[in-house]
């Protein structure tokens, strides 16, 4: 069984918490990830699941067996968890052959050179290498030094792979190609995998699942459209994908829906959203939205939605749309509009939302520990004044 399970890790360093009563759960065949800024607890995580370091607190499971427990004084070596493991630096050794690179774990578990060899060729074959078996390794590209990291990992018929951003030292185009195919890969093998990455694109296109990390905590554990749909807090809002904000303080509250003022919105005096998270009047709160999802409306206001008045500050042409920053009040925000959208610096326009694109959260809010994939009831939505 390749499952994991894992409860109330801590790991501290100098005192200092890395990770802090974190729990998660893998479940066997999926690709989860682990995303989070740098510093935010998620290669310690790693680690601790792979047997590099030792929880303070906390137990993890991998299948029935337990790998780990500081409250049993139980502690699993790396080498005897049955997991297979690709860092940021593949390790592989430039004076060996490609078939060597991958054959050597077989060769420290004593394997037949038989069995070696027919197992070489088989991941070979599995990881787009066919025919570079006799190639020095010393004269592979990256992403071939990569597909070769992945193998020697796989050979072993591990129950997990561990993998620490093994896409970071690729060009963007190479980075992009291979996380289509290192997805692929896991689905034809139907391995379990957990992904440590701090890039929220990689995260989002690999993964079944995402675990957002901040502070040494998880913020945020779902599939990635609920991540980057309903995020759990500020944090993770800002941190999945593009994020632009105003602030504004609420004037009435009436069941679930409150009445926000924008300041510098000329376009409607208050804005109505809806809440499912209580709030009290004279709060501050931030309205959140992505930037490709303001409808630029040239004019009056129109339509159906909330509109927030805005100035054109200046645009880029990007190819496939034009990005523009705006000022509303005294908040500068960003907006991705088509292509053909043109918009002069300094013309007054409006942007308008669906109800289910803006979401609010409390001003300041700090990355909370524990919040759990349900708490995306805490981003509130628009809806039409």
């Amino acid at each position: 069984m390749g499952s994991i399970d894992a409860r109330g890790l801590r790991k501290l360093f100098g005192g200092v918490p890395a990770v802090n009563d974190l729990s998660l759960s893998v479940e066997e065949g999926t690709f989860v990830s682990l995303l989070g800024p740098s510093g935010c607890g998620k290669t310690t995580t790693l680690r601790m699941l792979a047997g590099l370091e030792v929880p303070d607190a906390g137990e993890i499971r991998i299948g029935d067996e337990v790998m780990s427990s500081a409250e049993h004084r139980r502690f699993v070596p790396a080498n005897d968890r049955g997991l297979g493991m690709v860092f940021q630096s593949y390790a592989i050794w430039p004076h060996m052959t490609v078939s060597q690179n991958i054959a050597y774990p077989l060769k420290m578990r004593r394997v037949d050179k038989r069995e070696r060899a027919d197992r070489v060729e088989a991941i070979l074959h599995t990881v787009g290498l066919d025919g570079y078996g006799d190639r020095p390794s010393s004269k592979l590209s990256g992403g071939q030094q990569q597909r070769v990291a992945l193998a020697r990992a796989m050979v072993l018929n591990p129950r997990v792979l561990l993998l620490d951003e093994p896409l970071s030292n690729l060009d963007a185009k190479l980075r992009a190609d291979l996380r289509l195919e290192l997805r692929s890969l896991q689905q034809e093998v139907g391995i379990t995998t957990v992904y440590v990455t701090h890039d929220q694109s990689e995260a989002l296109a690999l993964s079944d699942r995402i675990i957002v990390m901040a502070a040494g905590a998880v913020q945020q554990d779902g599939p990635p459209e609920e991540i980057y749909e309903h995020p759990a807090n500020r944090f993770v809002a800002a941190f999945i994908g593009d994020f632009s904000h105003v602030d504004g303080t609420i004037r009435a509250v009436q069941g679930t829906h409150l009445e926000v003022e924008v300041p510098g919105n000329t376009a409607q005096s208050r804005v109505v959203v809806a809440s499912d998270v209580r709030h009290r009047v004279g709060a501050r709160v931030t309205l959140a939205f992505r930037p490709s999802r303001a409808q630029v409306v040239q004019g009056a206001p129109s339509g159906d939605g909330v509109h927030l008045g805005a100035t054109v500050r200046t645009g880029v042409y990007l190819g496939e749309r034009r990005e523009y920053a705006m000022e509303i009040g005294k908040c500068e925000v960003k907006v991705y509009t088509d292509r053909h959208v043109r918009l002069d610096d300094g013309e007054q326009c409006c942007l308008r939302f669906a109800d289910d694109d803006l979401m609010v959260f409390p001003v300041d809010e700090a990355p909370e520990g524990g919040v759990s994939g349900d708490a995306a009831k805490h981003s509130s939505h628009l809806v039409t004044a």
